[in-house]
């Protein structure tokens, strides 16, 4: 938009478009604030308009047994929130599978549900172009509902004498640019980056994307199959560093979260400061920093997609119903006491 510089100028516009631009300039700083999520209001309001509290209360609830699928992010919203739904639900059975060859993963469970194996996919990334188009070849139309925030966090050995890391440096290391703490100030070890396979999707998508600029992981990956073992490989190799979703990372006893940034004078922890050391843990373990986690400041922070196929009768799919829940002011706080963090 030019800017108004005198009255003069003020004058010339009528009225109609002032009001036109207000608008537009209003709308403007609603999406700047994509991430300021409103803390006003104690429910959030459902895809059908209306805002239900609790469980009990969600409208328009399929019954009978639904398979769903997808990333490996979710397992604590899983355990925590699935069986809670199904006994104040009972007419409602979940069922997590996995896909029949391969690993678990946000693409793999899109892949199964275009294949019409599951009822809805539980995604840690959201819709590709892609993903779009495979379902338009096939006559169907994907839709995606964000329920909650999460992050990735970056680990790695305890005795490490790093405790942030530049965006930039971690793209070097990943792509195989630094392979050698001692480049980056530590002490003189090979650096072994572990990473989740690129064929399960959700955050390793999400990491190619926004931290590798699309390029290929470097030949000093190793890639592990679960978040577990990852864990455990990094707390048996001093020189090993480590991605995962932050509420699975930052409150272990055996790695070290890091502070990351686009520079080194602008690193933000997703930890609340001070660090715990290791040998306070698991009596006091780190805690996720929601704050700037919730407004961005943490730059490595994305939303947690319910996604489904759109029906065509009109009639309300399963995973909109499972949204539903996960967005009734319950489900949020369940997502909260996950470590996740909630829409509202």
């Amino acid at each position: 938009m030019e800017k108004i510089t005198s009255k003069r100028k003020l004058t010339l516009i009528p009225l109609v478009v002032l009001v036109a631009l207000t608008l537009l300039w209003s709308l403007g700083l609603i999406s700047k604030g994509i991430w300021q999520l409103s803390q006003q209001s104690s429910t959030p309001t459902l895809a059908n308009g209306k805002n239900i509290r609790d469980f009990a209360n969600v409208p328009n609830v399929a019954t009978g047994v639904f398979n769903y699928g997808g990333s490996t992010a979710w397992a604590p919203l899983r355990l925590a929130i699935d069986s809670l739904i199904q006994s104040e639900r009972p007419e409602l059975q979940l069922r997590y599978i996995q896909p029949p060859n391969g690993l678990p993963g946000s693409s793999p469970g899109i892949q199964m549900l275009l294949a019409g194996q599951v009822a809805f996919v539980q995604s840690s990334h959201p819709l590709s172009a892609e993903e779009h188009e495979l379902a338009r070849q096939q006559g169907l139309t994907l839709k995606q509902v964000p329920v909650a925030i999460n992050s990735i966090a970056v680990a790695v050995h305890p005795q490490l004498n790093i405790s942030g890391l530049t965006l930039e440096q971690l793209e070097a290391i990943y792509t195989g640019k630094i392979v050698n703490w001692r480049e980056l100030g530590g002490a003189d070890l090979a650096i072994t980056a572990y990473s989740r396979p690129p064929s399960t999707g959700g955050m390793v998508d999400f990491f190619v994307s926004e931290i590798l600029q699309n390029q290929e992981f470097g030949s000093n990956v190793e890639f592990v199959s679960t978040n577990t073992q990852a864990l455990r490989q990094l707390a048996n190799n001093p020189g090993g560093i480590y991605y995962g979703s932050a509420p699975a990372i930052v409150p272990q006893c055996t790695v070290k979260p890091l502070a990351l940034g686009s520079s080194l004078d602008k690193l933000v922890a997703p930890y609340q400061q001070p660090l715990v050391s290791i040998s306070d843990c698991p009596k006091r373990r780190n805690k996720l920093n929601i704050r700037v986690l919730r407004n961005a400041q943490y730059p490595l922070t994305h939303y947690l997609y319910v996604i489904f196929l759109q029906d065509e009768n009109n009639e309300l799919p399963i995973g909109q119903a499972y949204a539903n829940f996960l967005l009734t002011t319950q489900g949020q706080k369940l997502i909260s006491k996950t470590g996740f963090i909630p829409l509202h």
